[in-house]
C-alpha cells in the first residue's frame, strides 16, 4: 500500500551535517505520521523523530538528537526529511523511515547508511 524510499546517506566528517529525505508513494493518503529510526551495529532499532500530517513533531530525548537533528516534511511532494548537523561517530548507523497510516498499518523503507568517521 505504501512504499518508502530514503536516500542522502554516506560518509561524513564528524561536525559535519547531512539532510536525509525519504519519499512515499502509493496510497499516501491512508498516512498519519513519518518518522526516522535509526539502527546501529549490534544495537536495538530506535526512534529518532516523528512527524505527524499535521507537521506536529516529536524529537527522541537523548542527547544524540536534541539541538542536532530535525525532523520535518512536504506533504505536497510526501516527503519527509531528517536534517542531522553536528554529527559525531555514534550517530553512525543505519536510518529507517517509517510510516503509520489511520488504521495503525506500518511500512518501512529499505535504510540508509549513515557513517561518521575521520
Amino acid at each position: 500500500q505504501v512504499q518508502l524510499v530514503e536516500s542522502g546517506g554516506g560518509l561524513v566528517q564528524p561536525g559535519g551535517s547531512l539532510r536525509l529525505s525519504c519519499v512515499a508513494s502509493g496510497s499516501t493518503f491512508r498516512i498519519k505520521a513519518m518518522g526516522w529510526y535509526r539502527q546501529a551495529p549490534g544495537k536495538q532499532r530506535e526512534l529518532v523523530a516523528v512527524i505527524t500530517r499535521s507537521e506536529s513533531t516529536k524529537h527522541a530525548d537523548s542527547d544524540s538528537v536534541k539541538g542536532r537533528f530535525t525532523i520535518s516534511r512536504d506533504n505536497a511532494k510526501n516527503t519527509v526529511y531528517l536534517q542531522m548537523n553536528s554529527l559525531k561517530p555514534e550517530d553512525t548507523a543505519d536510518y529507517y523511515c517509517n510510516a503509520m497510516t489511520y488504521n495503525n498499518y506500518e511500512f518501512w523503507g529499505q535504510g540508509t547508511q549513515v557513517t561518521v568517521s575521520s
